[in-house]
């Protein structure tokens, strides 16, 4: 057994697929040492999960990478509904301009390479073919156990993270349940082109209904990179069916090894329920997955913790998963950066399992709901249905870390605390000719503290800029956004001013005299202040940093 020394790392990131390249990204992205080990010894060239919401490429742009994605990703524009073979109304993906990303569909191995070359940037490789097999904690840190191409090593890190998949180690080691089940159906997954003449961008989903008007035979199909190129999903067949795993703790969840349809397998669907008639071609890969929904009942216990399908598996529908986890891994991330430097308050990592676990019961919920009528099922109306499908309406009102909303603030209107802190254009300063986005001032940023005022507001800042330096030195940074203001009037400010010409971040924040903002690292508002005060912002962040 050797005990790592030289590659000694303040976080054990256990599982290289998105949701643990994110963890581990982030945490580098902060300076924080760490570790990322993968039993595989190589990614996997499987579309698998490829769905990408536009709340995912907001984080992406928070992290500097976005511009990647974009580059290596297709438009996802809404989804054609077949029943029987007669065409169901069409559903378009469509947000409200102020939304800066829309619906995208990539493969999930661009996407794990577009984060792991993100995560090299920061001198990080993953660890291949090292596999996480055991470990303890105590009071000071995990003691954990890998196996690898050199042996067995035993690493000693202050945090371990499992983002170890639905079969998870890192879950079984900390004893937490996984209660849930399994659905009978399996289903094929494939790669493949097609020559029929459908509208670009969009999914197809093409279902038989039997004559009780149950669901007995289904197509769906996602578009990818390339001409009329789909990962296309559809029951197994007969003489590919075998018997699940018996056994309440066996989860069965994932793509399986030994059955691997073949391209006349996914042909006899196409010829049974494609909308046009249609040949598929140039299979990349297929394989058979079954789907279970399971959850936690805790996200993490001491100094370990769980992000992704080590936490929560569900139906696909919707690409929520993938996403989900991605989140679950971004929100932790600079909670526990500030933990490792000793900066966190003493309840800032049990905010994790607190904001993040209520999203994956809302999740495995909803998509259970949707394998069986789709996202129409919800009785929501349109506008609300493609935001939460989006996952813009996630967010954590009721956290322990995040301030109460003053019933007293304002009209009501406008993100409350615990909201996602939406974009807005427009806004100038007096250098760059050109306005800019909200996005654009966050963006590689930690905490932010943003003052609105009118243009006479200038004195009322320094003192609360000033404040904020005293009680999180080097923790916050502070921009002011003035609703008018003349460029003399700027003269002496103490922070970085912009201005909001057209009104955008009024509108969007709901706000018409002087408040403050402030946004999380994870784009989340914390706090809402109208009228802003040196007190209500100490308040606020002694739940973030301690006293």
């Amino acid at each position: 057994m050797v005990h790592s020394e030289a590659a000694a790392a303040e976080v054990l990131v256990a599982g290289a697929g998105p949701v643990g390249l994110t963890a581990a990204a982030e945490l580098r992205r902060r300076g924080i040492s760490c570790r990322i080990v993968d039993r595989l010894p190589a990614r996997l060239p499987y579309a698998k999960a490829v769905g990408i919401q536009p709340r995912t490429l907001e984080i992406w742009d928070r992290m500097g990478f976005v511009r990647a994605a974009l580059e290596a990703a297709v438009p996802m524009r809404g989804q054609l509904t077949y029943v029987n073979g007669v065409e169901q109304p069409r559903l378009d993906l469509v947000l409200p301009p102020e939304v800066p990303y829309r619906f995208a569909a990539l493969p999930q191995y661009e996407t794990e390479r577009i984060i792991e070359e993100f995560l090299e940037g920061f001198g990080t490789r993953v660890e291949r073919g090292t596999e996480l097999v055991s470990f303890v904690q105590d009071a000071e840190g995990v003691t954990s156990r890998l196996t690898g191409p050199g042996g067995q090593e035993e690493v000693r890190t202050r945090f371990l993270v499992g983002c170890d998949g639905a079969h998870s180690v890192v879950r079984k080691g900390l004893g937490l349940a996984f209660e849930g089940g399994a659905f009978p159906e399996e289903y094929m997954l494939a790669d493949i082109e097609v020559d029929w003449d459908l509208p670009y961008g969009y999914g197809v989903r093409a279902m038989h209904h039997d004559a009780r008007g149950a669901v007995d035979d289904v197509l769906v199909c996602i578009p990818l990179p390339g001409d009329r190129r789909y990962r296309v999903s559809m029951l197994v067949p007969p003489e590919l069916s075998a018997a699940p795993p018996r056994g309440d703790e066996v989860v069965v969840h994932g793509l399986e090894g030994g059955r691997t349809p073949g391209i006349r397998h996914i042909q006899a669907v196409l010829d049974r329920l494609s909308p046009q008639p249609t040949t598929a071609s140039a299979m990349r890969w297929s394989s058979v997955f079954r789907i279970s929904h399971r959850l936690v009942d805790r996200y993490g216990e001491g100094r370990v913790f769980v992000a992704g399908d080590a936490a929560h598996i569900h139906p696909p529908t919707g690409a929520q998963g993938m996403n989900t986890g991605i989140q679950d891994a971004w929100n932790l991330a600079w909670k526990l950066a500030l933990a490792v430097r000793g900066a966190g308050a003493p309840g800032l990592l049990a905010s994790y399992d607190a904001e993040r676990r209520p999203v994956g019961e809302e999740v495995v919920g909803r998509t259970v709901r949707h394998s069986a009528g789709g996202v129409q099922a919800d009785p929501e109306d349109a506008d609300t249905l493609m935001m939460r499908e989006a996952q813009l309406l996630v967010g954590y009102r009721g956290s322990p870390l995040v301030r109460a909303a003053d019933p007293e603030d304002g009209d009501g209107s406008g993100p409350r605390p615990g909201d996602r802190a939406p974009d807005c254009g427009g806004l100038s300063g007096h250098i760059a000719a050109y306005p800019v986005r909200l996005f654009d001032l966050l963006r590689g940023r930690e905490h932010v503290l943003l003052l609105y005022g009118p243009g006479t507001a200038l004195d009322g800042l320094a003192e609360l800029a000033g404040a904020v330096r005293n009680f999180a030195p080097g923790r916050v940074q502070v921009c002011a956004i003035l609703a008018e203001a003349a460029p003399e009037a700027d003269r002496g400010a103490p922070v970085p001013v912009y201005r909001d010409g057209r009104g955008e971040f009024a509108r969007m924040y709901g706000v018409r005299e002087p408040a403050a903002f402030v946004v999380r690292p994870d784009g989340y508002l914390g706090a809402r202040l109208c009228p802003p005060t040196a007190s209500g912002l100490a308040a606020h962040f002694s739940g973030v940093f301690g006293s």
